[in-house]
């Protein structure tokens, strides 16, 4: 399987970005996606997860109410909208798949197998 990130890019300050994830060499709907970041110096954190087969989510708590994560079935994707965006949110972000038949949202962010390359947000001051 595979994961392809795109959208990511430089952006000021209470600003927003849509960021896309491409799944291939997969079925879609047998697996969580779950989309994390990983900022200079720090671990890597979940963001957030979907269940692709039903659509229930989960966002991480500090992330609530800015970043909305979502799939398109019919296209393989997965979504991660972000509004509202802080210097601390400056990233590489990762789309990453999981098989639900081990776990589902949120524990699925646990359990990946796949991730994507990532793609770099940088939010400017």
């Amino acid at each position: 399987g595979a994961l392809v990130e795109s959208g990511g890019g430089l952006v000021q300050t209470g600003g927003s970005l849509r960021l896309s994830c491409a799944a291939s060499g997969f079925f879609f709907d047998d697996y969580d996606i779950g989309w994390f970041r990983q900022a200079p110096g720090k671990e890597r954190e979940g963001v957030a997860c979907i269940v692709v087969k039903d659509g229930r989510t989960y966002h991480v708590g500090s992330m609530k109410g800015r970043f909305t994560i979502s799939k398109d079935n019919a296209k393989n994707m997965a979504y991660l909208q972000m509004n509202n965006l802080k210097p601390e949110d400056t990233a590489v972000y990762y789309c990453a798949a999981a098989p639900r038949w081990v776990s589902s949202c949120p524990t699925a962010l646990y359990n990946m197998d796949y991730f994507g390359k990532g793609v770099l947000v940088t939010v400017s001051s």
